[in-house]
């Protein structure tokens, strides 16, 4: 299973570095029996520069990555990724191919504008609950949980947030016994839905 990360210039470092411990740290503690790898993707192999500077060298651009089995899209600075047609485009594409459909934070307002998010019920970082419920009113954008799962398309609250929703995805994928362990690895409280 290939999980792909979408990433862009003033993306929430924890918001993509969360999941992607999470993800290769499950595949770490099963010693390789799973065949679960994680990737970074951004519109180009260029250096993505993350927030406070962060800087990060994808692993693949759009035009050359391995299929996705699970997307996630980091939340961040979003305003400038929403309006190119040519990033909501590859996010609507992969949505549509992946079998599970994820954000962070803010990444919700990106899965909305690809129509990944269309009625669902879904919720982002509390800064932005407003934003979200005002850009997309169709949307049922619930306060006061970490992660929604509304089956094949998951949203979590903000930066660490994430962080719990990948551990709550690797659960109903590999089970709760890996989850648990895999949140012990990283010495992760692992915070459950309320």
């Amino acid at each position: 299973m290939n999980v792909g990360i979408y990433i862009y210039d003033q993306a929430e470092v924890l918001d993509f570095s969360g999941p992607y411990e999470v993800i290769s740290t499950a595949s770490r503690v099963c010693a390789g029996e799973l065949p679960l790898t994680v990737f970074l993707v951004a519109e180009s192999t260029d250096i993505v520069t993350a927030r406070a500077g962060f800087r990060v060298l994808p692993d693949y651009g759009f035009n050359h990555h391995p299929p996705i089995d699970v997307l996630i899209v980091a939340g961040g600075v979003y305003t400038d990724e929403i309006k190119k047609p040519q990033v909501i485009d590859w996010i609507t594409q992969q949505g549509a191919s992946a079998s599970i459909v994820a954000s962070v934070c803010t990444g919700a307002f990106l899965l909305a504008k690809a129509q990944l998010l269309l009625t669902h019920r879904v919720t982002t970082h509390w800064e932005d609950i407003a934003d979200l419920r005002q850009m997309f009113p169709a949307l049922e954008v619930l306060e006061g949980v970490r992660w929604v799962d509304q089956g094949r398309v998951l949203t979590s609250g903000g930066i660490s947030a994430g962080i719990d929703m990948s551990l709550h995805l690797l659960e109903r994928l590999y089970g709760r016994a890996l989850a648990e362990k895999t949140a012990r690895q990283m010495e992760f409280a692992w915070i459950e839905n309320a």
